[in-house]
């Protein structure tokens, strides 16, 4: 049996997406919570290996050659892992563009747009203190609808993000498109979006992938300590 992958890991979006991708791919692993609303990411254990104090991270201890690697940064570890295993990257070249084209969509612009919605729209407010910002909210909140909407019809033509098939594109976006609510969206015009979210939320290993942790969750909104850690700092 392969030995268990480390998982550095907090449940958010960017953590889910590894959480999830580990039980689609029947992979044996352990998490290793790293609480970064107390700040754990900034320790130094864990920034040798994540230099820019973000996780998800992950240790293989049977990475290239058989030797161990760390891997940091949520789209370069699905890239790895999908390599590893030889699944969900597509079976040819055309189809691995593919998903590289939508995945890269996701971590430059999906992941961070969200982000800042959420931001904005929910924590920043909140904030001691208020920063009610009216034209960061319309701007995060515009972003975020422009970009599903891009997903939306990409949808109408497959089933899944880069195809026909299910690949880590979907691993990638799923988790951020998933708390659409709180990025004050809506998908009564987009059908497709919508259609997607549910097929994959029906699926057991995404199902199994969002519950870890889920009872660490916290609300930013009223944590004013991990305010202070994590947007300001």
């Amino acid at each position: 049996m392969s030995a268990a992958i480390e998982l550095y890991y907090w449940p958010t979006p960017n953590g889910w997406k590894i959480s999830i991708s580990l039980e689609e791919m029947g992979l044996p692993y352990v998490v290793k919570f790293i609480n970064i609303g107390k700040g754990e990411q900034f320790a130094a254990d864990f920034l040798a290996i994540a230099p820019n104090n973000r996780m998800p991270a992950i240790i293989d201890p049977e990475g290239p050659d058989g030797a161990p690697v760390s891997v940091f940064e949520s789209g370069a570890i699905l890239q790895y892992l999908a390599r590893k295993t030889g699944r969900f990257y597509g079976k040819d070249e055309r189809q691995r563009i593919a998903v590289e084209q939508w995945l890269m969509w996701q971590m430059g612009g999906l992941g961070p747009m969200a982000g800042q919605a959420h931001h904005f729209l929910r924590y920043a407010p909140a904030m001691d203190p208020p920063q009610d910002l009216p034209y960061a909210k319309d701007r995060y909140r515009a972003e975020v609808a422009r970009l599903y909407g891009v997903l939306d019809r990409q949808l109408a033509r497959a089933e899944y993000a880069a195809g026909d098939f299910l690949s880590i594109a979907d691993f990638a976006i799923w988790p951020w498109a998933s708390l659409w609510e709180g990025q004050q969206q809506t998908l009564e015009d987009k059908p497709n979006l919508a259609r997607w979210l549910a097929l994959l939320a029906a699926r057991p290993a995404f199902q199994r992938g969002r519950a870890v942790g889920a009872e660490l969750r916290g609300d930013l909104a009223r944590d004013k300590a991990a305010q202070s850690v994590l947007f300001k700092r």
